[in-house]
């Protein structure tokens, strides 16, 4: 999985100044001269602990960048920067439910979503999601950082997801979004043979009253929507594709697949019959987008599902 970027050879300088504050041991303390994630940095210079040990080191809040609690692996450093080490642990991180940090820097989170988990509730509901949980994570450095949404994925569907740090962030992320966004990829195990081995649907898809997403071939009437697939494993049964959007609608895939007579497995409200694998089969695999900051392209790809699979296994 590329989630992680290249830097060169870390230096460091030991800084003889020793770091304390009230009820607060002394901190080993260190001075960035090169561009670095923490992990790394911190691996290459403390040569007298464990890698387990230095991970939990962060997990237990002993980290500091510039006197601010830092938890994540990847979080980057900048020449000047000082890194702490304290005796005394500050903070837990609070467990992830259902979420895996795949990146983070200044500007951006890259998680995988699991199965089952919102991504965001209204403000009445008490629901946990990915939103909620991320924004108790980045206020653990400090209780005025906030998170943004750039895109969503449905509760049922698991997969990559990236969200910003800031309004500046998530602005120029959604206004560029077609141009930003390289590659979206995903895996869908459908209902049924799909014969025609790649494919292309495209329809302009409108809301119903009750909220179902649904496709019209009038031109204009809705928004458009493209999806193009490619059949990865199929038996008369069932057939896993691979998806790739190139346009971000509502309930896209859901419906092109329902339009082809080939519904994704678990998904009832738009024509499943049969639920296989007690969930949704549909899951965000790859995301590539350019760094808004940056100009940095950075790509995400996670693995199939392997209950994505089993239907298969039964064939004789």
């Amino acid at each position: 999985m590329n989630n992680r970027r290249n830097h060169p050879k870390q230096h460091f300088t030991k800084n003889n100044r020793k770091f304390t504050s009230k009820n607060q041991a002394p901190a080993k303390q260190y001075t960035v001269k090169e561009p670095s994630e923490l992990l790394p940095f911190l691996l290459q210079h403390i040569t007298n602990l464990s890698r387990n040990s230095i991970k939990s080191l962060l997990t237990r809040g002993q980290v500091l960048v510039n006197d601010k609690v830092v938890t994540t692996h990847n979080h980057v450093l900048h020449p000047g920067q000082t890194v702490c080490l304290q005796n005394k642990k500050v903070s837990e991180t609070p467990p992830m439910i259902g979420i895996k940090i795949l990146y983070e820097d200044a500007d951006v989170i890259v998680v995988q979503k699991e199965a089952g988990l919102l991504s965001i509730a209204s403000p009445q509901e008490k629901e946990l999601t990915v939103y909620r949980q991320l924004m108790a994570y980045v206020r653990l450095e400090n209780p005025q950082n906030r998170i943004f949404v750039v895109h969503r994925l449905d509760r049922d569907t698991s997969g990559v997801m990236m969200l910003a740090k800031s309004e500046r962030v998530q602005q120029a992320l959604q206004n560029s979004w077609k141009d930003s966004v390289k590659e979206r990829l995903y895996v869908a195990l459908v209902e049924g043979n799909v014969k025609k081995q790649e494919g292309t649907i495209s329809s302009w898809l409108k809301e119903s009253s009750t909220l179902k997403m649904y496709s019209s071939h009038r031109p204009n009437d809705g928004q458009h929507a493209i999806t193009h697939y490619k059949v990865l494993q199929s038996d008369r049964n069932f057939s896993l594709l691979e998806v790739q959007l190139e346009t971000g609608r509502k309930n896209q895939i859901r419906v092109h697949m329902e339009d082809i007579g080939h519904p994704i497995v678990g998904d009832k409200k738009y024509g499943a019959k049969s639920k296989p694998i007690g969930r949704l089969g549909l899951h965000a695999r790859v995301l590539a987008f350019v760094h808004p900051s940056t100009g940095e392209l950075l790509r995400f790809e996670t693995d199939i599902p392997k209950t994505f699979f089993h239907p298969f296994k039964k064939e004789v």
